[in-house]
């Protein structure tokens, strides 16, 4: 089996491809600068998991799949950003974005929001083939480790947590050895995150929520 997770770092993709099965899987990591390369990176994957909306909605409806997620999250629902209606992605300022939105839904979007409308706008202007799926690193963490109550990922608590619950599925010291300079700590957990939720998927006892597909074609779930 050959999976991947990936998560978005400063000015581009940080990618982990896992190949194998089991703890000796044997996981490569690259750091890419755009969605054409993260999809160049990962062909022949059984399943690929990535940490960005790869649906948007057309109107001023919230998605099912962030309601849902969200729900799961509880306290940590503030780490899943509303994804924005699509007029927003054709807006090259923020103010522009947050007038965008205005019109649709009635409100402004966060800066928080604006920061990854580029990396959206990323993967809605490749094809994607079946194999790729959206995720959400923190609701994945708390499906693998549904009794640790997690600190923010941008504590050292926080990362000595996540590392400790994907140890259980992958060698941490294996996975870790051998990172690229241009990601961060936090950044590589979650592209490790969003692997093991492409092995549930690729091995068929992923959960999907808000099932369906939007406006243009695409799959409005999130895997996990």
């Amino acid at each position: 089996m050959r999976i991947s997770g990936v998560d978005g770092v400063p000015g581009g993709w940080v990618v982990c491809v896992l190949s194998g099965s089991g703890r000796t899987r044997e996981v490569t990591w690259t750091v890419v600068p755009d969605a054409a390369s993260v999809l160049a990176a990962t062909a022949g994957c059984d399943a690929v998991g990535v940490d960005i909306p790869l649906s948007v909605p057309a109107g001023a409806q919230r998605r099912e799949a962030e309601i849902l997620a969200s729900a799961r999250l509880g306290r940590a629902r503030s780490s899943l950003f509303p994804t924005p209606p699509a007029p927003v992605l054709d807006a090259g300022s923020y103010d522009e974005a947050c007038a965008a939105a205005q019109a649709v839904t009635g409100k402004k979007i966060s800066l928080q929001t604006w920061y990854i409308v580029g990396k959206i706008r990323e993967f809605q202007q490749v094809r994607l083939p079946s194999s790729v799926v959206e995720a959400h690193p923190e609701l994945t963490f708390r499906t693998m480790a549904p009794s640790r109550a997690f600190a923010s990922k941008k504590t050292a608590r926080g990362a000595g947590q996540r590392v400790a619950a994907l140890s259980e599925w992958v060698p941490s010291a294996a996975s870790l050895g051998d990172l690229p300079t241009a990601a961060r700590l936090d950044d590589v957990l979650d592209a490790l995150a969003c692997a093991w939720t492409a092995e549930r998927v690729a091995r068929g006892t992923a959960e999907l929520l808000g099932p369906g597909t939007d406006a243009v074609g695409r799959s409005t779930a999130i895997a996990v």
